[in-house]
């Protein structure tokens, strides 16, 4: 006859099997999932365009953002981080990447929204490089699975030209 201990191992053993095939399966079933996010971004005003102290550009804008995020989730999805970021290109860099608004959605209920919102985050660039400039809005979303990898894409929006002057005096 076999123990107490042995028949408790052998129980964890095949529950612990059991589980990593369902992360196993969940994961694996989560790539066959494509999702068609809707989303549209417009900036309603640029509330302030100045050069800081330090001869950097600041942007601050309010912004009119809605989504559709419903078709990312699945039964497998813990969470989605999404953000909206701006992109442009300076003579020093080819890509500029800066985050104005982020949010996390928990639930599928809840991710189909439509707000009116203030950049959370300044637009700064390291130097005078944002007059007249255009920059690109892009949504970015990162998928949060209850287990498997993590799944990131992005959708560009709009694209925003800014004044050839500033708005603000520093």
């Amino acid at each position: 006859m076999h123990s107490a201990v042995q028949r408790a191992n052998a129980l964890v053993t095949i529950a612990a099997i059991l589980l990593a095939a369902l992360c196993t399966a969940a994961s694996f079933l989560d790539s066959f999932n494509s999702p068609s996010v809707q989303a549209h971004v417009e900036v309603v005003k640029i509330n302030r365009f100045k050069r800081q102290l330090d001869g950097n550009d600041e942007v601050k804008m309010t912004l009119n953002i809605s989504m559709n995020l419903e078709s990312i989730f699945t039964w497998n999805t813990k969470q989605v981080f999404v953000f909206l970021a701006a992109e442009y290109e300076t003579e020093k860099n080819s890509l500029n990447q800066v985050s104005l608004w982020d949010h996390i959605v928990q639930e599928k209920e809840r991710a189909s929204f439509r707000v009116k919102v203030p950049t959370k985050y300044p637009l700064i660039d390291q130097g005078s490089n944002l007059r007249g400039k255009k920059i690109g809005l892009v949504l970015h979303w990162h998928v949060m699975p209850k287990s498997g990898r993590m799944i990131r894409d992005k959708m560009p929006l709009s694209y925003l030209s800014l004044p050839n002057s500033y708005t603000t005096k520093s």
